[in-house]
């Protein structure tokens, strides 16, 4: 990992070059992210809002935050599956440490991430003033207090998802590269999870639908880790409040998951040139 670190001009030049390459002899290039991030968010939120009963000024700018953080978990979890079976000519005649190519990919992810942003700034230069006084989603049983100085959370809240999407890539990595099953049933799960997690639906909606029953909140919502993982940057970003206990749960996974990756790179690193 420090090995890794050192070479960061090398992994930052080529998640760069990643995302060139991909839009090479495209008119507006990398901005093709943020329109088909835009327009996908639209499309939702206004779906939903109107099938849930959402105020649009509100559901709208949830749905989009909520995409931009979701499309970037879904990155680093699908990309990183293959991250060293899709880089097997480099592992094999690069000298360099392995991780270089699980960093390398996340760095891509962030750039994707910075570059759907735009679409936020968007949604908020719109429905600004909806978004920095009080309101109340339908179905909530708490006041939301608006965007306000909270929202600088959002940045460590975001760091703390890198940190965790590079013992993703890493465990995932080593483990998809010796059970070539794994990749295509992750893949097969990831629409199911996405519906599963509170994305284009939010968890007052339970409230509503299940008249105060909290069973299916806890069932639904809590139990599932990525909902975690998207309150904490999704949150601050919208002025909504947000308990601790999803730092909580996020920071038991992420102690909990870089010891398991610390433990497959000891044991296995050596072994992945083989297994590709």
């Amino acid at each position: 990992m420090r090995d890794a670190w050192r070479q960061r001009e090398l992994w930052g030049h080529l998640g760069w070059q990643d995302i060139k390459q991909r839009y090479r002899r495209s008119v507006i290039g990398p901005l093709w992210i943020t329109i088909s991030m835009g327009t996908t968010a639209l499309a939702l939120g206004l779906l939903y809002s109107t099938l849930l009963g959402q105020e649009l000024a509100t559901f709208l700018p949830y749905v989009t935050v909520g995409f931009i953080v979701w499309n970037f978990i879904l990155g680093v979890v699908t990309e990183g599956t293959e991250v060293f079976i899709a880089n097997e000519g480099l592992i094999k005649h690069l000298p360099a440490p392995m991780t270089v190519h699980v960093l390398r990919m996340v760095w891509r992810q962030v750039l994707f991430f910075v570059h759907n942003l735009a679409v936020y700034v968007v949604v908020l230069a719109v429905f600004f003033p909806a978004l920095t006084e009080q309101y109340k989603m339908e179905g909530d049983v708490v006041t939301h207090p608006g965007i306000s100085w909270t929202i600088v959370l959002a940045i460590p809240a975001f760091a703390l998802l890198v940190v965790n999407a590079v013992w993703v890539a890493i465990l995932f990595g080593i483990i998809s590269t010796r059970f070539r099953d794994i990749p295509p049933v992750i893949h097969s799960f990831i629409n199911l999870i996405f519906f599963m997690t509170p994305i284009v639906w939010h968890v007052g909606v339970l409230n509503k639908f299940t008249e105060g029953d909290g069973n299916w909140k806890i069932l639904i919502a809590e139990f599932n880790p990525l909902y975690h993982f998207l309150e904490i940057v999704r949150a601050p970003l919208l002025g909504q409040v947000q308990d601790w206990h999803h730092w909580v749960v996020v920071g038991a996974f992420t102690v909990v998951g870089w010891a398991l990756a610390l433990v497959a790179l000891r044991n296995y690193r050596a072994r992945v040139s083989y297994w590709v």
